[in-house]
């Protein structure tokens, strides 16, 4: 296991700190992967994994469904296609951040009712890990994916948050070009989701 944790996190993750953020010693080493230590204080700070959310919007069709996708109008993948969601916020449990993320990325979210669970609402169906390259820092984060289903959305329902994201689109499962995905974990959750789903894919 730490074998593999170590070929996602690049050891560029040094520059995060060029001294101890205590007592401002150069010793201050990046251990195993995960933390950071300081020999002259006993300074210790492990780099935790994040944790993230991702939404598969599917648009029931009379011959099957369509996808939603956001094209990311920044770095990393600016242009790329990706699904709506981000990062977990403190305080915050997944599915009330994922709740949150739709409603900024989307200007939309779907209704829910008083006293109702978000669990109800979105379906959890597959988790991937994942590395988000930021300005000099590699994230390694929990990727957990939901679905839901939303008859009859379209474009004209959504206002999008255009600091994040240039446009939107709903492709058939067959129209996907996977090279275009974003992120490695999406795209295992977009199979993921076909699979679950009992539709094939390319």
């Amino acid at each position: 296991m730490r074998q593999v944790y170590k070929t996602i996190c690049p050891r560029y993750n040094l520059a995060m700190f060029k001294f101890c953020p205590s007592c401002s010693s150069g010793k201050i080493n990046f251990a195993d992967g995960k933390a950071f230590s300081c020999p002259d204080c006993g300074f210790l700070y492990f780099h935790n994994v994040a944790a993230a959310n991702g939404c598969i919007i599917s648009v029931p069709e009379e011959n099957g469904e369509r996808l939603m996708f956001l094209v990311r109008g920044k770095e990393p993948a600016k242009g790329k296609l990706d699904l709506p969601g981000g990062f977990v916020d403190a305080g915050e449990g997944v599915l009330e951040g994922l709740h949150r993320e739709l409603k900024e990325e989307l200007g939309w979210a779907p209704q829910v009712s008083p006293g109702a669970s978000l669990a109800a609402i979105y379906k959890l169906f597959a988790s991937f890990p994942n590395v988000y390259p930021y300005k000099g820092i590699s994230y390694n984060t929990c990727d957990m994916f939901f679905c839901l289903s939303a008859p009859g959305l379209s474009e004209k329902d959504l206002v999008l948050e255009r600091s994040e994201n240039v446009s939107v689109c709903f492709l058939k499962p067959e129209e996907i070009d996977y090279d275009e995905v974003a992120f490695d974990s999406t795209r295992r959750a977009i199979k993921a989701y076909l699979l679950y789903r009992g539709l094939a894919y390319r």
